[in-house]
């Protein structure tokens, strides 16, 4: 399974209540389905609406649906780094639009002091699933998509596709007793290693060379 991230940067800033009980909220479209987007993926629009209603369930309405700042590097969210807690995420045609409150906790206390300064900030969601090439030359997420967060906070929504295919796609991340464990390129070294025949180590090096170029 891939992590797989995706970022929007058209996001509006909200600003409600008054006095010790005003709260800053930011509100889009935090998940797109049916459209190609900029990194070559395209979600089923199915996938997604029953992802998100996993995700609501489990998390939105228990008050656990939580994001961070900036761009993590895994499909566990870092409590110490939680800026923001999703409250609402509704399907919109092939869109699903989300909205989360910004949290007093540290990182969620910078993304304010960002945002009262005028940056400008966008979501990124992120997510686990298998990943199928096309025909057409683009790829579509598997029916095993599983949300780690519906957004992301984060300053460079417009980054270079290499900056997160580097990142997020170098790895892979399997279920193992019931937590995601990350797969790195060690483990193809550990296979070569345990062949012994010269013959069968050549064979084996080649195919196992392309099988992980093939998964980067």
């Amino acid at each position: 399974m891939k992590l797989i991230t995706e970022e929007i940067s058209d996001i509006q800033i909200i600003t409600e209540g008054k006095g010790a009980k005003k709260r800053m909220c930011i509100e889009g479209v935090f998940l797109q389905g049916e459209i190609k987007n900029r990194n070559g993926r395209m979600y089923p629009i199915q996938t997604l609406a029953n992802e998100v209603n996993r995700y609501n369930e489990s998390f939105v309405r228990k008050g656990r649906a939580l994001g961070e700042l900036g761009h993590p590097d895994g499909p566990t969210v870092n409590l110490d780094r939680v800026s923001h807690k999703i409250t609402s995420l509704v399907q919109e045609g092939n869109n699903f639009r989300g909205k989360a409150q910004l949290l007093d906790t540290p990182m969620g206390k910078i993304a304010q002091s960002l945002i009262g300064e005028g940056v400008m900030l966008g979501v990124s969601s992120r997510g686990v699933g298998s990943l199928r090439m096309t025909n057409e030359g683009h790829k579509v997420v598997g029916e095993d998509f599983m949300l780690a967060t519906a957004a992301d906070i984060v300053a460079d929504p417009s980054a270079p596709d290499a900056f997160v295919s580097g990142i997020m796609e170098g790895k892979e991340w399997v279920w193992e007793g019931g937590i995601l464990r990350e797969q790195l390129a060690e483990k193809t070294q550990k296979r070569i290693n345990t062949l012994v025949d010269q013959k069968t180590l050549d064979e084996h090096k080649l195919s196992l060379f392309n099988d992980f170029l093939s998964n980067l």
